[in-house]
């Protein structure tokens, strides 16, 4: 009887296993949202540096206080890097302390997002609505009016100042 039991609960934790190694593979493959801006990986590659590439097509995360956007205090807008799509006003750029270029809202019609598990629990990716583009992260201990704070990687933006195409 004892050899049925333990027989049987290896086969549920084998079963439990394969379901939560296929939701894994899932989300691996899965990968940004969907969206109408496309490149073939080789593409990306002659489009972006390499340390561009890392962040916005393989989520990679720059090392905090490396980003000359932290100095960028002009009025303009911040762009995706990938494919120049309109992301944040200068306006909600704020410095968070953080390392990272960060903003309290996203212009609209701007950003995707999805659940991010690569640290063991859950957090919410922002991707460029555009190309999908990997920007960064949001939370929720932003500054007022929408208490979110979105923590974006520097190379996966460009500056465009006021005023200039």
């Amino acid at each position: 009887m004892q050899n049925a039991v333990s027989t049987r609960r290896w086969i549920i934790g084998a079963a439990l296993g394969g379901v939560g190694a296929l939701a894994l593979s899932q989300h691996l493959t899965a990968g940004r949202p969907s969206a109408p801006f496309k490149l073939t990986d080789a593409q990306w590659r002659k489009k972006l540096s390499p340390a561009a590439y890392k962040v916005l097509r393989q989520a990679d995360t720059e090392y905090p206080g490396t980003s000359p956007l932290l100095k960028e205090h002009r009025p303009g807008r911040f762009n995706c890097a990938g494919c120049d799509w309109p992301l944040y006003d200068a306006k909600t750029k704020y410095d968070s302390g953080t390392g990272w270029p960060s903003f309290w809202q996203p212009l609209p019609n701007a950003i995707a997002t999805s659940t991010d598990l690569e640290t063991g629990y859950p957090r919410t990716e922002v991707h460029c609505k555009n190309c999908g583009g990997h920007l960064g992260h949001v939370f929720n201990d932003g500054p007022k009016p929408t208490g979110k704070r979105y923590c974006m990687n520097g190379l996966a933006l460009t500056f465009h100042p006021a005023g200039k195409a």
